[in-house]
Formats: structure tokens, sequence, C-alpha cells
């Protein structure tokens, strides 16, 4: 029998490393649906103008917006008695890119999205998946340095406890990855359901696939456009009810606008 051996990126050890920590956080998951015909219109009517947007830049804007005015969704806990939030909301997310023969998904950081315009956001995410990429690489725009090619040198419980010692350092997890993620499975193909991911941040976001379902408008049944999409929200920094009204105005701005 013939076996055919792969070579194991280097990026994928740290989504090990990523996974394992996630697993033990004390995330709410909120399977969620949103009614995005609207949004996809308005969209086509703003391309119409001139404008390059796409629909995953109109979801980046909205997540910026409502973590702006609800920054404690997004705050990291230093210790048991103190927890620090950001006035800004930097979003860590990966985009595919081409190493060898490969596709391969690497991390980006989009800074300061509750501030930039929905066509900024769309042009950063162009020009880092053009950007090129070598074997080298672990971060977008950034070579590996001596430090982070010992990382994937280490034994699993060294590398895990670097994460550990990450978290418990805000400010520094905040320059490194944000205070939130956002992971598109749903944009690679269609999927009519939810996926329920792992993060290390204080809230993260697994965007499904937008599929055509009856849903009842104005008292009739119609056909509409509907994005399935997960959220985990860091029981530890927040309660119930401040996440309910996160969710309440993220739809607002999902499917009204940012």
């Amino acid at each position: 029998m013939m076996h055919l051996y792969h070579r194991v990126p280097r990026s994928r050890i740290a989504t090990w490393d990523v996974y394992a920590i996630g697993m033990k956080k004390h995330h709410v998951a909120a399977l969620l649906e949103f009614d995005v015909t609207g949004t996809r219109q308005k969209i086509r009517e703003l391309r119409r103008t001139g404008k390059k947007i796409s629909l995953n830049a109109w979801i980046i804007k909205a997540i910026g917006q409502a973590l702006s005015e609800h920054p404690h969704i997004a705050a990291f806990l230093c210790n048991k008695r103190k927890m620090i939030s950001f006035q800004d909301i930097n979003i860590s997310m990966l985009v595919e890119k081409k190493l060898e023969d490969q596709r391969i998904p690497f991390p980006m950081i989009l800074e300061r999205v509750n501030e930039k315009e929905m066509e900024d956001i769309a042009r950063e995410i162009e020009e880092a998946i053009k950007q090129p990429l070598s074997g080298r690489d672990i971060v977008l725009q950034k070579r590996s340095g001596r430090y982070e090619r010992i990382y994937y040198l280490m034994p699993g419980i060294l590398r895990r406890a670097f994460w550990k010692w990450l978290l418990r350092n805000p400010g520094t997890a905040y320059r490194k990855m944000g205070n939130a993620v956002i992971t598109s499975l749903g944009m690679v193909g269609k999927l009519d359901g939810w996926f329920i991911h792992r993060s290390v941040h204080p809230v993260s976001f697994g965007i499904g696939s937008v599929i055509e379902k009856p849903k009842v408008v104005d008292g009739e049944i119609r056909i509409r456009q509907v994005l399935h999409m997960t959220v985990l929200m860091d029981h530890d920094v927040t309660d119930g009810a401040p996440m309910v009204r996160f969710v309440k105005d993220l739809t607002r701005y999902i499917e009204k606008g940012p």
C-alpha cells in the first residue's frame, strides 16, 4: 500500500495550541440568524456608485461598531479582581494564501475597525490576500522573528504556557492578536447550519453561509437570504443580559447598516 506524507505547515502548531487553550475558556455560544436580504441589496446599490464593498467588510464593520458600543464584551480578564477593555476594536481574522501546492490560512489583524470605512476594510483584506507568502512567514506583513521560530521548537506544554501567560497580560495580548476574532468558514462553501469553533479571544465570530430560507415578514412567509453566525462570548467577563443587548445591536447593524 502506498502512503503519501505531507509536510505539516508550522502555522498548524499554533492552531493546535489555541484550540487546547480555547477548550478551557468559559464561552457562551450563541447560534444566530441574520436576515441579510436588504443588506445585500444595499451593497449592490453601493457598488453601482463605484464603491468596492463586500458582505464580509459590511459584517466586520458591523461587529466593530457593536463592540465599540459594548466594550465589556471584548474585555480581557486580568485576574479575579480586575479586567481591562480597549477603546479600539482590533479584529484578528484568517485569510487563505497559497504556499507552494497548498492553501494555508494565515492570520492578519484589522486595526481600529470601529473607525474605518467599509471600503477601507475591504481593500485591506484584498491587499493581504495578494501579498506574497514564503514558508518563513507566520504572520502576514511580518517575517518570523527569532522568538517566533523558537516557539515552534518548544514542546507543547511550554507553548501552551506561553498562551496562558499572554492571556494574563491583556496589553500584550491586544497588541499581538486583537480583542476579537473572526473565522469565515461559510465564505468558502455553502453550509446550511452552524459550526462551533474555539478561541482564546474574549469574543469570537464564526461566520457561516448565506442560505435562502422561509421567514415571516410583515405577517407573511417569504423567502429570505439568511446568514448563519456563531458568537462565543466569555462568561468570565460579562453576563447574560449584556450579551443579549450586544447581540440585539449587532443584529441591527448587520441587517440595517453600521
